[in-house]
């Protein structure tokens, strides 16, 4: 039976994905750093670890724990993440170096932890959670947006260092969904930007951010990822969820003034909604 580890596994994409990973006869590892909330996942028969992808003794406890148990990784699922908005001027660089800790520099010391374990086997598959938002971007979230860049260009590199050992990479590229992440990232926008010079764009991006109730459901992220772990050949990036195609189509055809121009017009008609 094949194992997986899926990151940031307490709610959202990543709870989804633990359920229906495990239900594709994988043996689940679902990691996260409030425990209390995988209690579900752990009445399903899914494997609940504590882990906290900014702690690197956490992180090697973890995938130690899963080599002991199993003997082997074969799927890692890199989930964990979150999004902090806020005018750049108005945003600490320790915020700033707290969101890559998190999107990037926890996904990568999960790769380096599991890679040795999947190029012994001479197989594994390496799943990372980006977003539409590393192809993109939006005023008020250049943090954000910068982690996803790097996730995409972490992930290409690793494509071609690990293809000679078995090893596939593979960047999932998520749409609109119906998770915590669009409220915590209007939080963060209103704390560090509700008042002052960016008011009227924090209220306009705050509206477009309001329409999340648009979004797909979380499943139809996981239903992806499992897509992804079981394909012989998997393609190396899948969109998915609401809006996630013909925006990345957008963005391919657009200049990038013609760009900032669909951009912009979608944030003044959702505050005008």
């Amino acid at each position: 039976m094949k194992v997986a580890l899926v990151t940031g596994a307490s709610s959202g994409i990543g709870e989804s994905t633990a359920v229906e990973l495990q239900k594709a006869g994988y043996t689940v590892y679902a990691a996260a750093r409030r425990v209390q909330r995988m209690e579900g996942l752990r009445e399903q028969g899914v494997r609940v670890l504590e882990m906290d992808v900014t702690d690197d003794d956490s992180m090697v406890a973890g995938v130690k724990q899963v080599i002991a148990d199993t003997g082997r990784i074969d799927l890692l699922v890199n989930n964990a993440g979150y999004g902090s908005y806020g005018a750049f001027e108005d945003v600490p660089l320790s915020e700033g170096k707290y969101q890559f800790e998190v999107n990037v520099f926890g996904l990568a010391r999960l790769v380096q932890l599991v890679v040795p374990h999947m190029r012994k086997q001479r197989s594994g598959r390496i799943v990372n959670v980006s977003s539409i938002g590393g192809k993109i971007y939006e005023p008020l979230g250049g943090w954000y947006h910068s982690t996803k860049f790097a996730v995409e260009g972490l992930s290409d590199s690793l494509r071609l260092e690990l293809k000679p050992f078995g090893i596939d990479v593979v960047v999932i590229q998520p749409g609109a969904i119906k998770t915590e992440w669009s409220g915590i990232a209007v939080d963060n926008l209103k704390k560090r930007s509700g008042e002052g010079a960016y008011s009227e764009q924090v209220r306009q991006l705050s509206a477009f951010f309001g329409q999340a109730d648009r979004g797909s459901e979380p499943k139809v992220i996981a239903d992806v990822i499992v897509k992804a772990a079981r394909a012989r050949r998997p393609r190396t990036r899948y969109a998915a969820g609401f809006g996630a195609a013909p925006i990345l189509f957008a963005r391919r055809v657009l200049p990038d003034r013609g760009f900032d121009a669909l951009f912009l017009g979608a944030m003044r008609r959702a505050a005008k909604a």
